[in-house]
C-alpha cells in the first residue's frame, strides 16, 4: 500500500525504461517503471563484481517474475489465472507468497486477509470496479471471502503432478475466495530485490518500489533518511508536502506508510476510504491518516502498516508499544490539525 498507488499493474516497457544514475563513493541509482509506478534502487557498488548491467537485468527479472505470478490486473499472471478458476503450476514466488499471507492473516487475527479481495472489489478498490454495495451484498461477499476457508498448508495441496486446482486449496464447501495481495506485495518486492542485492555482496542499499527496504549506510557515509509525507487528502505526489522526515536505524529495515488520503471517494458527503476491515466488510473510519512502520523486512513492515490503518488510533498506539521489534509513526486527525504519535525508536526531525 505505502504510496497508494495502484499496484500490480502489468508491467510494461521495463527494460526500456531503465536508467541508472552514477553518484560519488561507488553509489548507483537504477530506476525504471514496475507495479503501476516508477521504483529506484539505490546502492553501493564497492566490493561488487557482477557488472551493472546484469544487476540492472536481474532486477527486471525478478520484478517480471513477480508480475507473472501475483498481479491481479495481469490476466495471464498465475493469481488472475487461479482466481478466475483455472488449474495453475505455482511457482515458488506463488506458494512463498500465500505463505507469509497466511501467517500475516494468523498474525493479525484476520485485520489482514488476502483472500477478502471480493470484498475490496465490491467497494471499488480492488481488481474490479463495482457499484457502492448494500448491506446485503456486503454480508454475501464476506460469506464467500476469508483465509479461514482456505487450507493453510498449499504445499499439501498441490497435486503429484505440482499443479494446485481452486477446489483443492478450500478447506470448505463454496465458492473459492479470490486472492489479492495488495496489502503485502510491494514490501514483498522490495525484500526480493534486496535478497538478489545481498547475493552479489551489496551491503549498502536503498530498494524503493513504492515501499522501502535499506540497510547500510547513504553516500554521505550516514544512515538513510526518508521523508513522511503529509496525509492531506489527495496528496498524489511523494514528498510534495513532508509531515517529518525519519532517519533509518542501523542494519537491515522494511519502512512502509500506508493511509487513506490518496484511495478514496466521497458520497453523500461522507468519504470511504481503501482500508477495508474484513471482519465487518466495510472500510474503516477513524481518525488515523497514516502509519508508517520500521520493521525487520518490507513485507512484514507492509502488513503491519495496514493492520493500523485498519485498527485505528488507540489500538495502533497498544499495539505498537507492546512490540519491541517495530517502531511506528502515526499521524491521526484531532480537530481539524494533523497530530503525530512516534514509539519510542521513532524519532521525527
Amino acid at each position: 500500500m505505502g504510496r497508494i498507488v495502484r499496484i500490480f499493474l502489468s508491467i510494461v516497457t521495463l527494460c526500456l525504461a531503465f536508467s541508472c544514475t552514477q553518484h560519488g563513493k561507488g553509489y548507483v541509482t537504477i530506476t525504471g517503471f514496475a507495479q503501476g509506478g516508477t521504483y529506484a534502487v539505490k546502492f553501493n557498488t564497492e566490493g561488487v563484481e557482477v557488472p551493472l548491467e546484469e544487476i540492472r537485468d536481474s532486477i527486471d527479472a525478478i520484478l517480471v517474475d513477480i508480475d507473472n505470478s501475483l498481479s491481479g490486473y495481469n490476466r495471464n499472471s498465475l493469481l488472475s489465472r487461479f482466481n478466475a478458476g483455472e488449474t495453475i503450476y505455482p511457482d515458488a514466488i506463488f506458494i512463498d507468497m500465500y505463505t507469509r499471507a497466511y501467517d500475516v492473516f494468523d498474525q493479525t487475527g484476520g485485520v489482514v486477509d488476502a483472500a477478502s479481495a471480493p470484498l475490496f472489489d465490491i467497494w471499488g478498490f480492488g481488481f474490479a470496479n463495482r457499484s457502492f454495495p448494500t448491506d446485503d451484498e456486503v454480508r454475501a461477499t464476506m460469506r464467500e471471502s476469508g483465509m479461514r476457508r482456505l487450507a493453510r498448508d498449499i504445499q499439501g495441496a498441490l497435486s503429484e503432478d505440482g499443479t494446485l486446482a481452486p477446489a483443492d486449496l478450500l478447506s470448505e464447501e463454496g465458492r473459492l475466495p479470490e486472492l489479492n495481495y495488495n496489502a503485502i506485495a510491494q514490501g514483498y518486492s522490495c525484500d526480493l530485490v534486496a535478497g538478489y542485492l545481498y547475493s552479489v555482496g551489496v551491503k549498502d542499499m536503498m530498494v524503493d518500489i513504492g515501499e522501502i527496504f535499506c540497510d547500510g549506510l547513504n553516500p554521505s557515509g550516514l544512515p538513510w533518511t526518508l521523508a513522511i509525507d503529509r496525509p492531506v487528502d489527495g496528496n498524489n505526489d511523494p514528498g510534495a508536502q513532508i509531515q517529518g522526515i525519519f532517519r533509518a536505524p542501523a542494519g537491515p529495515h522494511g519502512i512502509v506508510t500506508s493511509g487513506n488520503y490518496r484511495k478514496f471517494y466521497v458520497r453523500d458527503g461522507k468519504k470511504y476510504s481503501h482500508s477495508i476491515d474484513p471482519r465487518t466488510g466495510y472500510p474503516v473510519g477513524h481518525t488515523l491518516l497514516s502509519a508508517t512502520i520500521v520493521a525487520e523486512d518490507a513485507t512484514k513492515a507492509d502488513a503491519y502498516a495496514t493492520y493500523c490503518m485498519v485498527i485505528g488510533l488507540e489500538a495502533s498506539r497498544d499495539f505498537l508499544a507492546s512490540r519491541p521489534d517495530l517502531e511506528g509513526c502515526l499521524v491521526y486527525d484531532e480537530d481539524g490539525v494533523f497530530r503525530t504519535w512516534c514509539s519510542d525508536g521513532f524519532v521525527l526531525q
